[in-house]
C-alpha cells in the first residue's frame, strides 16, 4: 500500500516541476518564438520604411537600394534547402538563439555607417558651423560661390561611400544568413510537442506575428524619422530643416539600435529550452475516431521524417532534385507557386518602395507615407488573410473550390487596382528641369542667373511666388534671405532676379512647391487597401492547394521547394525590378564624385505608370495562374468521374444480370 502511494506521487511531482519551470512549457515557448519573430521581421520591416531616407543620405539609385533590401535573401536561399535535412538532428532551440544573436549583429551593422561616416551635409542659405558659404546670388563676387554639395571630390569621401555600402550588404547577408532557422526549427518543434488541439493555433499566431511585425517597423520608421539623422551629433538650434523639406534626412539608423536590442532580448530564453520536452496535454475532450485519425496522421509524417533523417548528406543533396522534378512536373503545384511567385514580386516591389511613391506622388514626409503604410496597407493585408482562412474553413471547400475563391479574389483585386494608375499628380513645374520660362520671359529668362555664378550641384528647393519651383535660390537670383531671430530658421527670399509677379520682381519661399492634387489621395489609400484585402484572400486557400494536391511524402520537401522558388524568383529580383524601373523614370540626378547619386525630380506621370504598372502586371499573372489552376482541376474531376462511371457500368450490369438470373432459377 505505501509503496503503491509512493510510486503514484511520481508523477504529480514531476507535473508540479513542469508547472515550476516555464522552459518546459510549450506555451511559453510559442510566447518567446512570437516575440522573437516580431523583432526578428522588425529589423526587414524597418528597413524598407527607411529605404528612401538612406538613399537621400548615401546618394543610392532605387536599383542599388532594391538590391540592398533583397540581399538579405541571398544568405536565406543557400541556407534554407539544408534546414531540411538538419531537421530534428540538431538542438532546434540553441540554433534558433544563435540564429537570432546573428539577426541582432546584424542590425548592429546596419546601423554602423552612421558612427563612421561624417554630419549629414547640405546647401543652406544661411552660414553655420558647417560652412562659411551661402547659396544665395552673389554677383558682386565672382568665382567665390561655395557650397558644400559643390565641394571637391576626395579619395577620402569617395572610399568612405564604398564602406557604407559594404558594411549594409554585409549585414544584410548576415541576416538572412541568422534568420533561416528561426521561422522552421520554431514550426517543427512547436508541432513536435503540441497537442493535436493547440498545434493548429499556435502556429496560426505565428502567423499572424509574420504579418504585423512588417507593420510594427513600418511604424517604428514613422516615429525615428521625424528625429534629424545626426541628433547625436548637432544641437537643435544648427538644424536649418525641417521634416517637409526635400533635404531632410531622419534618424534612420535610431530604429535599427531598438529593433536589434528587441532581437538580443529575445534570443536569451532559447539557450535554456531543452532539445525535447514532454509532449503538451490537451485540455477537453476530443472524440476517440478524431484521437485515432491524429496518431495515424503524426505516425505516418513520424516515419517519413525519420526517413529523411535516416539519409545521410549526400543521399539526401542526390534525393533532392528527384523531388523537385517531381514536384514541378505537377500542374497544379507548378501553376499555384507560379501565382505565389508574382504576388510576393508585388509585394516585395511595394513593400519596398510604396514610401518613396508616396512621398513623391503626393509630397508627403517620409514619416507619414511609413505611418499609413504601417496603419493601413498591412493591417489591410492581414484582414485579407484572417477573412480567406475563415471562409476556407466555414465552407470546407474542395480543391476546386479553394482555385476558384483564388480567382474571384485576383479578380476583384484587379478591379480596384485598375484605376490607381490614374490617380496620382503631375511633375510641379520647376525651372530648367520640368518648365522652361523663355517662352513667358524671353531672353531674360536666360540671363536672369547668369551673373550669380551657380553650380549646377547647387540643391536648396524653394517655390517662387509665382508657383513655379526653382532648384536653389541662386538658380532663381535670389540676394536677400530674410530668418526667423528665434528659430534662426529660413521666413522667405526677395530680390529674386528670375521671379517676376505682375512685372515685379519677386519673392520665395524655402522647400519645394509639391503636388497640388492632395484630394486623390484618399481614394487612392482606401483602394490600394481595398485591392490587398482581396489580393490576401487568396494566400491560405493558394497554400492549401499546395499542400493537398502532392504526395504525403513529399509535402515537406515541397513546401521547402515553394519558399525557395519565392526568394529566387521574388524576393530576390522583385525590388531590383522595380527600383530599376523607378530609377528610368528619373530627370535631374544628384551627382557624386562624377556618379549619378539619388534621384531629385523624377517624372511624376512616369514614375506612377511604371510603378503601378509592374503591381498591375503581376496580378494578372496571378490570376490567370490561378484561372489555369482551376481549369486544370476542372478536367481532372471530370476525368475522374468519366472513370468512375466507366468502372461502376460493368459492376451495374453484372448486377442487372444478376437480378434477371435469379427469378428464373427460382422457376
Amino acid at each position: 500500500m505505501t509503496s503503491t502511494a509512493t510510486k503514484s506521487s511520481y508523477p504529480d511531482r514531476s507535473q508540479k516541476t513542469l508547472c515550476r519551470n516555464p522552459f518546459l512549457s510549450i506555451k511559453f515557448f510559442v510566447f518567446c518564438h512570437g516575440f522573437l519573430q516580431l523583432s526578428q521581421l522588425l529589423v526587414s520591416g524597418y528597413l524598407k520604411s527607411s529605404i528612401s531616407t538612406i538613399e537621400r543620405r548615401y546618394g543610392l539609385s532605387s536599383q542599388t537600394s532594391g538590391l540592398l533590401a533583397s540581399f538579405n535573401e541571398v544568405g536565406n536561399t543557400l541556407l534554407i534547402v539544408f534546414i531540411s535535412y538538419f531537421g530534428s538532428r540538431v538542438h532546434r532551440p540553441r540554433f534558433i538563439g544563435c540564429g537570432a544573436i546573428l539577426v541582432s549583429l546584424a542590425a548592429f551593422l546596419m546601423s554602423l555607417p552612421h558612427f563612421i561616416t561624417g554630419p549629414y551635409e547640405y546647401d543652406q542659405s544661411i552660414a553655420s558651423v558647417f560652412s562659411n558659404t551661402t547659396d544665395l546670388c552673389q554677383p558682386e563676387v565672382p568665382g567665390s560661390w561655395g557650397n558644400l554639395s559643390d565641394a571637391g571630390c576626395t579619395p577620402h569621401a569617395a572610399r568612405e561611400n564604398h564602406e557604407v555600402l559594404l558594411v549594409m550588404f554585409i549585414a544584410q547577408a548576415l541576416l538572412g544568413i541568422g534568420g533561416v532557422p528561426i521561422q522552421p526549427f520554431g514550426i517543427s518543434y512547436i508541432d513536435d510537442f503540441a497537442s493535436e488541439r493547440n498545434s493548429p493555433l499556435y502556429l496560426g499566431i505565428l502567423f499572424s506575428v509574420t504579418v504585423i511585425g512588417p507593420g510594427v517597423g513600418f511604424m517604428l520608421g514613422s516615429t525615428m524619422l521625424r528625429f534629424y539623422v545626426d541628433i547625436d551629433k548637432v544641437t537643435g538650434d544648427e538644424v536649418q530643416l525641417t521634416n517637409k523639406d526635400p533635404r531632410w534626412v531622419g534618424a534612420w539608423w535610431l530604429g535599427f539600435l531598438v529593433a536589434a536590442s528587441l532581437v538580443a532580448l529575445s534570443a536569451v530564453p532559447y539557450f535554456f529550452f531543452p532539445r525535447e520536452m514532454p509532449k503538451e496535454v490537451a485540455s477537453g475532450k476530443e472524440s476517440s475516431s478524431s484521437s485515432k485519425k491524429s496518431k495515424d496522421v503524426l505516425s505516418q509524417l513520424r516515419s517519413r521524417s525519420e526517413h529523411v533523417q535516416s539519409l545521410s548528406l549526400t543521399q539526401f543533396i542526390k534525393h533532392f532534385p528527384l523531388v523537385l522534378l517531381r514536384n514541378l512536373r505537377h500542374p497544379v503545384f507548378l501553376l499555384v507557386v507560379l501565382a505565389q511567385v508574382n504576388l510576393s514580386a508585388m509585394v516585395a516591389g511595394l513593400a519596398t518602395f510604396m514610401g518613396k511613391f508616396l512621398e513623391r506622388q503626393f509630397s508627403l514626409t517620409a514619416s507619414l507615407a511609413n505611418m499609413i503604410i504601417g496603419a493601413v496597407n498591412i493591417p489591410g493585408a492581414m484582414v485579407g488573410i484572417v477573412v480567406g482562412g475563415a471562409i476556407l474553413k466555414r465552407f470546407q471547400m474542395s480543391l476546386k473550390q479553394c482555385s476558384a475563391m483564388c480567382v474571384l479574389g485576383m479578380f476583384l483585386c484587379l478591379l480596384m487596382a485598375f484605376p490607381l494608375l490614374f490617380l496620382g499628380c503631375p511633375t510641379q513645374k520647376v525651372a530648367g528641369v520640368t518648365y522652361s520660362e523663355s517662352s513667358e520671359f524671353g531672353h531674360h529668362a536666360l540671363e536672369c542667373n547668369l551673373q550669380c555664378n551657380c553650380p549646377e550641384k547647387a540643391y536648396n528647393p524653394i517655390c517662387g511666388s509665382n508657383m513655379i519651383e526653382y532648384i536653389s535660390p541662386c538658380s532663381a537670383g535670389c540676394r536677400v534671405v530674410n530668418i526667423d531671430a528665434h528659430t534662426n530658421s529660413v521666413l522667405n527670399y526677395t530680390n529674386c532676379s528670375c521671379i517676376s509677379t505682375n512685372g515685379l520682381v519677386g519673392s520665395a519661399k524655402p522647400g519645394t512647391c509639391g503636388t497640388s492634387c492632395s484630394h486623390f489621395f484618399l481614394p487612392f489609400v482606401v483602394l490600394s487597401c481595398l485591392a490587398g484585402i482581396l489580393a490576401s484572400t487568396s494566400h491560405t486557400p493558394s497554400f492549401m492547394l499546395i499542400l493537398r494536391s502532392i504526395q504525403p511524402e513529399d509535402k515537406s520537401f515541397a513546401v521547402g521547394i515553394q519558399f525557395m522558388l519565392l526568394r529566387v524568383l521574388a524576393w530576390m529580383p522583385g525590388p531590383v525590378l522595380y527600383g530599376s524601373a523607378i530609377d528610368m523614370t528619373c530627370i535631374l540626378w544628384e551627382k557624386k564624385c562624377d556618379r549619378k547619386a539619388a534621384c531629385r525630380y523624377y517624372d511624376n506621370n512616369l514614375f506612377r505608370q511604371r510603378y503601378l504598372g509592374l503591381q498591375f502586371f503581376f496580378e494578372v499573372g496571378a490570376f490567370l495562374c490561378f484561372v489555369t489552376v482551376y481549369v486544370v482541376l476542372r478536367r481532372q474531376e471530370r476525368e475522374a468521374s468519366n472513370a468512375a462511371e466507366t468502372k461502376a457500368e460493368p459492376e451495374k450490369e453484372k448486377l442487372a444480370a444478376n437480378s434477371i438470373k435469379g427469378p428464373k432459377s427460382k422457376v
